[in-house]
């Protein structure tokens, strides 16, 4: 009988001990020992790779703002500003112009013209004036002998003016066919422009020009005073035409020059000028100053004109922006960029 009371209370031991360590166990049933082990490894790595995520963040904004500043952020003091040539403008409310640019020449004002033509067929005796020559009215041009007579004969300046061409040579024969001299008073010049008949509909009589020389100085303002009522076959274009001042006879006749037809205006409440726009990951932005740093403002861009561009999103009135050479704060973007993910 002995026996089978011990193997009773063995088994007794043993569900005891089974109890007990189930008891012990972590929630969730997972039983402590070799796995236990396990599972606080998993958790201590856990902890590390966090902790470890923290570390690497905490790093990352360290170095962003110490060594580059936030994103789209660049610093530059005003010395390396001005060294760079960047020009800070105030973001402003401004009119936009819709506008052609077109073609043209220089030409003597005809209506302020004379082409002075020999009386009687003759020889040249005698010449006073080269082109290039003011003369005053009345002032002797040549002279010239007469095949009629045999007498000479002497041919004057009819008004005040330049000589702008010469036909004769001294002892050459002189026709009465041919003018020999012409003068012109170019106090004032005409702008010739040539308009593509898909233009044309669009311009009318004293639309404002804005004429470029081509010869570095000042554009000059003027009005069409002419639109001709016929066309060239030749180019498919037609003739408008501005009288304009020649001050400090500036404008030489036979020029080529370029003009922009104004033809409509709008009112925009916030514009910058058009080299201040960069293009940064096909994003158009603004560098807006504020302070010692530049920040690029992502844009939504409205009307433009040839200067100026609407700002609808982005840059606010009264907000300082890079205008020209915007291109070297995006450049320093760039620069900083390739730092940081370095």
């Amino acid at each position: 009988m002995k026996k089978p009371v011990l193997m009773i209370v063995g088994a007794v031991a043993v569900l005891a001990a089974a109890v007990a360590l189930y008891a012990n166990a972590p929630s969730g049933g997972v039983p402590s020992g070799k796995h236990a082990g396990h599972g606080a490894k998993g958790h201590d790595e856990k902890g590390h790779d966090e902790k470890g995520h923290d570390e690497k963040g905490h790093d990352e904004k360290d170095h962003d703002g110490e060594a580059h500043g936030a994103e789209g952020v660049v610093e530059m003091s005003d010395a390396k500003v001005a060294a760079a040539g960047i020009e800070i403008v105030t973001a402003a409310p401004a009119t936009l112009h819709d506008s052609i640019i077109l073609n043209g020449i220089l030409q003597p004002n005809q209506e302020a013209l004379v082409q002075v033509t020999p009386r009687f067929p003759g020889v040249v005796r005698e010449i006073k004036k080269r082109i290039g020559d003011s003369v005053e009215k009345g002032e002797l041009l040549a002279k010239i002998e007469s095949n009629q007579s045999l007498s000479v004969y002497e041919v004057r300046a009819p008004f005040s003016g330049t000589v702008i061409d010469r036909q004769i040579s001294l002892g050459e024969y002189a026709s009465e066919q041919k003018p020999a001299f012409v003068v012109a008073d170019i106090s004032t010049v005409w702008v010739d422009l040539s308009v593509y008949r898909r233009d044309l509909p669009r311009v009318r009589l004293g639309d404002a020009i804005v004429i470029d020389v081509g010869d570095g100085g000042e554009p000059i303002k003027a009005e069409l005073s002419y639109v001709s009522p016929v066309g060239s076959a030749d180019t498919q274009s037609a003739l408008v035409r501005a009288v304009v001042a020649n001050h400090g006879m500036r404008l030489r006749t036979g020029l080529f020059v370029s003009a922009r037809l104004l033809l409509s205006a709008k009112r925009v409440p916030v514009a910058v000028k058009g080299s201040a726009l960069q293009t940064v990951d096909n994003r158009n932005v603004v560098f807006v100053r504020n302070g010692d740093k530049f920040e690029a403002r992502d844009v939504e861009i409205g009307s433009r004109d040839s200067e100026n561009v609407e700002i609808v999103f982005g840059v606010m009135d009264g907000d300082r922006y890079a205008a020209t050479n915007s291109f070297v704060v995006k450049a320093e973007l760039g620069k900083s960029e390739a730092s940081h993910d370095h």
